[in-house]
């Protein structure tokens, strides 16, 4: 069984902003893309709601929009490539037995950027 979320309580307007607007766009499929340099592998990383499974890619996308639903912490991030472009990533812990998995998004001009979706070879915060 999963763990919980945890939750931010204290969440800036401007993160509160990006994550309004990740959400809207996450849950869009027209507006999902991928981003280079990328490292998504979804179909490599263990789903926790779907029991000895993996993610599809669609799965992944709803994986983010419900954590991002459920008020899971995440940090804005300078990017090296592009230079000067933010992204927005998060380490969510799906099980006990289960890696934890390591999560990187951007906004784009109206989409949403997948730079990262695996297992992550740090705990979470």
């Amino acid at each position: 069984m999963p763990k919980p979320i945890p939750t931010v309580d204290d969440e800036s307007d401007h993160l509160a902003s990006i994550r309004h607007q990740l959400i809207i766009l996450v849950r869009r499929k027209g507006a999902r893309q991928l981003d280079w340099p990328r490292k998504w592998h979804p179909t490599q990383t263990r789903d926790p709601r779907e029991r000895h499974s993996y993610f599809t890619h669609e799965g992944a996308w709803e994986f983010i929009a419900d954590v991002l639903e459920a008020r899971h912490p995440f940090e804005e991030v300078d990017q090296d490539d592009p230079p000067g472009i933010k992204a927005y990533q998060m380490v969510v812990d799906i099980g006990e037995a289960i890696p934890p998995v390591f999560i990187k998004v951007r906004l784009g001009a109206g989409k949403v950027l997948g730079r990262s979706f695996h297992n992550s070879t740090i705990g979470p915060p």
